[in-house]
């Protein structure tokens, strides 16, 4: 199946809006994972297990396995879910934009070499820095559109033309002209809910990946209200920290269930 197909049978199967990012930051990991080779991989993975059924999918932030050359931890990872859990589709959170011939290779590692299903890219650059992910057209390309950091007001509330602001020329453009074979979606900071309901009025049933609930403050009913579907769905909404943290001892993944749990159940009272 692709990429929008899988997650449509996710958030069908397992009744869920969830994504967790794994952003795993050794400094914080349980005292019996400190100074193991494998610490990143082993945390995550438990982490996976433990939450599975409660996600439409996971997350995982490149940076965070690249800055300590862990990438073939990623790889060990992103395998581990697809086999121990098909129906969970993998976003690679890349955020990726550059130029053609260098956006061809930037999708050959997250589509080839680390098996995503799904990458977050940059769109400034244009359609044509885009189109080299289009060329897999059964894995997702989530193109940013209104972040959830404050600074990202800085360039994309910007008026480009007639009243309209440059996210939602963005939104505009890939729901109309980019999105030819269907597999694209934006990301919609949480932190912003009229803006969401904004985006969901000008893209339809494009899928919104709506980060910003949990650590970064975003309003979980707010969030759902303003971006769901008709059907109740198009939404991941991702939680990382709040999730992957909530326990520090043995019984860490315990602890992350608990809030994964209590997490989707708050998504799905607003649906």
């Amino acid at each position: 199946m692709t990429f929008v197909e899988t997650l449509a049978a996710a958030w069908r199967g397992r009744n869920s809006l969830l994504c967790v990012g794994l952003d795993p930051d050794p400094a914080r990991f349980p005292a019996h994972l400190q100074g193991r080779p494998d610490a990143i991989f082993e945390f995550c993975r438990d982490i996976v297990d433990a939450t599975a059924d409660l996600v439409c999918s996971f997350k995982p932030q490149i940076a965070y396995f690249a800055a300590r050359r862990a990438e073939d931890q990623l790889e060990a990872l992103i395998a581990h879910i697809h086999t121990a859990h098909p129906g969970v589709p993998v976003i690679l959170d890349a955020k990726r934009g550059d130029i053609g011939s260098t956006a061809e290779q930037y999708a050959v590692e997250a589509f080839e070499r680390f098996r995503a299903d799904a990458v977050t890219i940059n769109p400034y650059m244009g359609r044509d820095s885009v189109e080299p992910w289009l060329a897999y057209p059964d894995k997702g390309v989530i193109l940013l559109c209104r972040t959830s950091n404050p600074g990202g007001s800085d360039l994309q509330f910007l008026d480009v033309g007639g009243g309209e602001k440059l996210f939602e020329r963005v939104a505009r453009l890939v729901a109309s002209e980019w999105n030819t074979t269907g597999q694209c979606a934006l990301v919609v900071g949480a932190t912003f809910p009229q803006e969401i309901a904004r985006v969901r009025e000008l893209v339809g049933e494009v899928p919104l990946l709506v980060p910003g609930i949990g650590a970064q403050g975003g309003d979980i009913e707010a969030t759902v209200r303003a971006g769901r579907t008709a059907s109740g769905g198009g939404l991941m909404i991702n939680s990382s920290r709040a999730i992957l943290y909530a326990g520090k001892g043995e019984d860490f993944a315990g602890e992350a269930r608990r809030v994964a749990l209590a997490t989707r159940e708050a998504i799905n009272l607003h649906r």
